[in-house]
């Protein structure tokens, strides 16, 4: 047995939380990754029914159709109506609602949001239940500990124990508001408390993920017999067939699903009210939280990127340093100049054509000649000294061709480039992203009451380069600009983000209703952040001409 915590008797990491109240912890059967697969397709297909009419009042439970989606797995021939559709409990099935009649007192809206608040507990359990399981089943397995160094576990696992010991205490705070009533009062106050108080520690661990897959590659590369351990450990009937990959990812997602889950809550709460308050505050610190994440895990990478990048350019030109503190990469790829045909000294025809490769930066621009794995600066300034112009196409071979303008080079000239892209998509790419102030059109606050295309995403995309958006299953986008050969350039809506995307990994939002429901959900939450922010200012002005 463990020491007991300061609240109750809490066995060292195990998969439940012993508090002598309802341990929802016990009764979860999904791993959260399962939750979270679910939880998607749920999503997906509830906004396809909404989208063709089939179904309209979003406070009913929908009967799921099991047909086969992308990056969906299908559900469960056992799921019922007990279940959201997730494989989690409702709040109205559980026994305490079921021995009263409150349901009957309730309005749709304020089951759904007895539901939403539900959910974010459950779901935790979930959370909690896999964390036991990277814990109990690898971490502490004395085969894999055996063949691990002791720097490569920390870079594996992290501070996997303090992530543990914050999801613990939250969820006992957690269930201990649900034994309260039966009708939950507010939940949000309690993820402000915590994410405020404890969850600091997740910004350590995400930091430290860049570590955590080289680590865990390197010792599978130095050690085949350590693949072989980790594939018995995967195959334990505990691990319900899951990778262990899956299970190092848990806290970032958790962390994010957190504040979507939050954020759906503040859709639902009466404007004005209690709970609104408390679940912008909630909003707030987890988006402070994301965002130092995001921000930790961009800067590594960056000068990662840079000091690998330094290894392999070579300047034909006066140089430049590559490396600065402030310096990251916008967009990289090769372009063909056209350089007008000419003989050469053996009287040889040089081609129209010839590949350059660009690399934008922030504040940088060059233009290079690849030559083996290496690239030779011919031509760099400063990004805010460039400008475009698009041409249209005259023929095959003067398609996708735009202008490029220098104001000021590095010799301090003006000079002007003839650049032919690959496809329109990529001439429209780099058109938006060497202008130094793009006057893109682009989703805000004040224009959410327009409609505009909007997409779903069905499969998960990975950027790969730094002008696209890394896409989730469910997130829902408006869509900004297209190309015809397959592109969007799109705005995310729940966290505002933009870049582009392949259209293959979405599908449209046809009904006006369904995008206008959207886009109202969205400003609801702009709209409350903003007047509630703008009420605390008021309140801090007054409080120090008090104090003063």
């Amino acid at each position: 047995m463990g020491a007991p915590c300061d609240k109750c008797s809490i066995v060292k990491h195990s998969p439940t939380v012993q508090c002598g109240f309802y341990t929802y912890s016990t009764n979860i059967e999904l791993l959260y990754q399962e939750y979270c697969e679910k939880s998607t397709f749920q999503e997906i297909q509830t906004r396809r029914m909404q989208d063709t009419g089939e179904f309209t009042n979003e406070d009913k439970p929908p009967k799921v159709d099991t047909g086969t989606i992308t990056a969906a797995a299908k559900q469960p021939d056992n799921l019922n109506q007990r279940t959201n559709g997730q494989g989690m409990n409702l709040w109205q099935y559980t026994e305490k609602v079921r021995n009263s009649k409150i349901l009957s007192s309730l309005s749709p809206n304020e089951i759904k949001l007895q539901e939403l608040m539900f959910e974010l507990c459950t779901s935790e359990a979930s959370y909690y239940k896999s964390l036991g399981i990277l814990i109990s089943h690898f971490m502490e397995s004395q085969k894999l500990n055996s063949m691990l160094s002791g720097t490569d576990k920390h870079h594996i696992f992290s501070n996997i124990l303090e992530i543990k010991a914050a999801s613990e205490r939250f969820l006992q705070s957690l269930e201990q508001r649900f034994e309260e009533n039966i009708v939950i009062n507010d939940v949000c106050d309690i993820v402000y408390e915590h994410t405020n108080n404890y969850f600091h520690v997740y910004i350590s661990y995400v930091t430290n993920q860049s570590y955590q897959e080289t680590a865990y590659r390197r010792a599978i590369e130095n050690n085949p017999a350590l693949s072989t351990v980790m594939a018995e450990l995967e195959q334990d009937p505990k691990c319900k067939g899951l990778l262990f990959p899956s299970f190092i990812i848990l806290p970032f997602q958790r962390i994010t699903r957190l504040k979507l889950l939050v954020q759906n809550i503040l859709k639902k709460a009466k404007e004005g009210s209690v709970m609104e308050l408390t679940s912008i505050k909630a909003h707030r610190e987890l988006e402070k939280i994301i965002k130092e994440c995001n921000e930790r895990v961009k800067k590594m990478r960056r000068t990662e990127d840079l000091i690998s990048f330094e290894k392999t350019v070579t300047f034909k030109v006066e140089a430049v340093p590559i490396i600065t503190r402030c310096r990251w990469l916008l967009k990289e790829g090769e372009v063909e100049h056209m350089s007008g045909r000419r003989k050469t000294r053996t009287f040889r025809t040089k081609k129209l054509f010839t590949p350059v490769y660009l690399f934008l930066f922030n504040d940088l621009f060059l233009i290079t000649k690849k030559i083996s794995d290496k690239y030779q600066v011919f031509d760099h300034a400063r990004r805010g000294l460039l400008r475009t112009q698009d041409l249209e196409d005259q023929g095959q071979t003067l398609a996708n061709m735009f202008t490029l303008r220098i104001l000021e080079n590095y010799r301090e000239k003006e000079i002007q480039y003839m650049l032919r892209a690959k496809s329109v998509t990529e001439k429209k790419r780099w058109i938006k992203v060497l202008e130094p102030n793009p006057r893109m059109k682009y989703l805000s606050p004040s224009s959410l009451h327009e409609d505009c295309a909007q997409v779903q995403c069905i499969q998960r995309y990975a950027a790969r380069q730094p002008d696209e958006l890394t896409l989730e299953p469910a997130d829902i986008l408006s869509v900004v600009d297209s190309t015809p050969d397959g592109w969007i350039f799109g705005e995310r809506l729940h966290d505002r983000e933009r870049g582009w995307f392949p259209n293959s990994m979405t599908e449209d939002i046809k009904n006006p209703e369904l995008r206008a429901q959207n886009r109202m959900e969205c400003y609801r939450v702009y709209k409350a952040e903003e007047c509630h922010g703008s009420k605390y200012k008021d309140w801090k002005k007054s409080a120090n001409r008090i104090i003063h």
